[in-house]
């Protein structure tokens, strides 16, 4: 595959935050308004009106500009065609649906173009908090238009402030556990990892079963941030494969990334 030209890059982020403000907006016009709701994964995961809304904003905007990329998106079938194409958008037209149905505020509409296994632009907007977060290629992770940066501490000594599941806690030793002050549970894992990009947390963790769409957008920011998103290997994450499920997954500035790696160490799977 050729390398994409920065121009052409820049014109994909464009395009790609111009698109998830609209679907933002058009998901804004469903938020308080009790949008009808269907259940998935067997009545595990609820999709309502606004994410399908979204979706179809989003869908519309981005492949008629770019016939040629693939779609990869929560609220669409699947196309295993994009495996073999240079290009592909990675959508999730609602990231928080959970918390965007009881009135909380911090959801997404996360947008990455994905090249090689990697994501090359991507966009998180937030519309109920007028938040946009954008990162390129090479370029900077800006937020509202501003640069962001990650957290530089190291985790060797002092508190820590992250957010991450109550379950994922106990995988620390006590008196690691004790030096982190844990955050407030975030219904987005989009906004989660946003929020360590701007360095509101220091880093956080995702426990197993994160798919492509929940985590593509925010990689690339993260990265251009000063950040990484890495398995429990310590391996960048390949997007748009076959399986779309990601496991334990840490996400800050690499060195913090690995003090945590060295202290977690969850219970064994009975």
């Amino acid at each position: 595959m050729a390398e994409p030209l920065v121009a052409d890059i820049q014109a994909d982020l464009a395009l790609i935050t111009d698109a998830a403000r609209e679907a933002g907006a058009v998901a804004l016009s469903h938020f308080g308004q009790n949008p009808e709701v269907w259940w998935k994964n067997s009545g595990q995961s609820p999709v309502s009106a606004a994410d399908f809304a979204a979706n179809e904003c989003l869908e519309d905007l981005l492949l008629r500009a770019r016939p040629d990329y693939s779609w990869l998106s929560e609220e669409s079938g699947d196309d295993f065609a994009r495996l073999e194409a240079d290009a592909t958008f990675v959508v999730d037209p609602i990231d928080g649906t959970r918390g965007f149905l009881k009135g909380k505020k911090n959801w997404m509409v996360s947008v990455a173009v994905v090249r090689g296994g990697r994501p090359v632009a991507g966009v998180l907007v937030a519309p109920a908090l007028d938040e946009v977060f954008t990162a390129a290629l090479g370029g900077p992770a800006l937020k509202n238009g501003l640069p962001i940066a990650a957290s530089t501490l190291r985790g060797e000594t002092g508190n820590l402030e992250l957010c991450l599941p109550a379950a994922m806690l106990d995988g620390f030793s006590p008196p690691f556990r004790a030096r982190i002050s844990k955050a407030a549970h975030i219904p987005s894992l989009a906004y989660r990892l946003a929020s360590v990009a701007d360095g509101r947390l220091d880093a956080t963790l995702v426990r197993p079963n994160s798919h492509d769409w929940d985590l593509a957008a925010a990689d690339i920011i993260l990265a251009a941030a000063g950040a990484s998103l890495v398995d429990d290997a310590g391996r960048p994450l390949t997007y748009n494969r076959r399986a779309l499920r990601h496991g334990t997954l840490f996400a800050g500035n690499p060195a913090l990334v690995g003090t945590l790696m060295r202290e977690f160490a969850p219970p064994p799977v009975m």
